[in-house]
C-alpha cells in the first residue's frame, strides 16, 4: 500500500478512527462553503469506503492526511478520477479538504506537492487537473502554488449542479509532466 510523507505530513490509508473526525469536518459549514451541501455521516463514510480499495488497487487515491508530530487527522489530499462527464475528461484530479483548524499552515500545498510527485513519478500520469468554484480563492491559490495553470477556455458549469446554482461555474487548472518538472 502506498503512503506518502513530507516533513510534516503523512498521506496514508484510511483508518476506522478517521470516520468520526472526517464526518465532523464534512458537516462543518466553513469547510463545506464551496460545496453544494454539508455531508451526512453516511456520505462521509461512503467516500472513505470508496477510497480504501482505490488506494490498495491503484496505489493512489484520496489519502487521509495526518500531522506527523501529533498523529492528528486533518482531512484528505490526493488523486481521484471524477465521476461526471465534462469536456476535459477522462482526467485525474488532485484535490484536498482540510479541517478549519489546519488552514493557513501550508498543509494543503505541501500534501498536494507530494501527491503530484507521486502522480508524475510512480503513478506515471501525464497530466493532472483540478477544479473548484469561481469563489474558492484559497483552493485556487493552492493550485497556483503547486504549479498548475488556469485553463480559462476549460472553465465549465458543473453538470451535477442545477442551472443558476451559486456554485455551478467552475474554474479548471491543469499541470502536465513537463510543467511539473519545471517547477521542481
Amino acid at each position: 500500500m502506498t503512503e506518502l510523507s513530507t516533513d510534516r505530513l503523512l498521506l496514508r490509508q484510511w483508518r476506522e478512527s478517521d470516520r468520526e473526525p472526517f464526518a465532523a469536518m464534512n458537516a462543518d459549514p466553513a469547510v463545506m462553503e464551496h460545496f453544494p451541501a454539508l455531508q451526512s455521516r453516511e456520505l462521509s463514510d461512503a467516500l472513505i469506503d470508496r477510497n480504501i480499495p482505490e488506494i490498495e488497487g491503484r496505489g493512489w487515491g484520496l489519502w487521509a492526511l495526518e500531522v506527523r508530530v501529533t498523529g492528528e487527522f486533518i482531512g484528505f489530499t490526493g488523486l481521484s478520477v471524477p465521476s461526471f462527464e465534462a469536456h476535459f475528461m477522462p482526467a485525474v484530479e488532485i484535490g484536498w479538504r482540510l479541517i478549519k483548524g489546519a488552514w493557513g499552515n501550508g498543509y494543503a500545498t505541501e500534501a498536494a506537492r507530494a501527491s503530484l510527485e507521486h502522480a508524475f513519478g510512480p503513478a506515471g500520469l501525464d497530466e493532472v487537473v483540478s477544479f473548484t468554484t469561481t469563489t474558492n480563492l484559497p483552493s485556487q491559490r493552492v493550485m497556483q502554488r503547486i504549479g498548475m495553470v488556469h485553463d480559462e477556455a476549460g472553465d465549465f458549469d458543473h453538470p451535477r449542479l442545477p442551472d443558476g446554482h451559486r456554485l455551478q461555474r467552475h474554474v479548471l487548472y491543469r499541470i502536465n509532466r513537463a510543467q511539473w518538472e519545471a517547477t521542481r
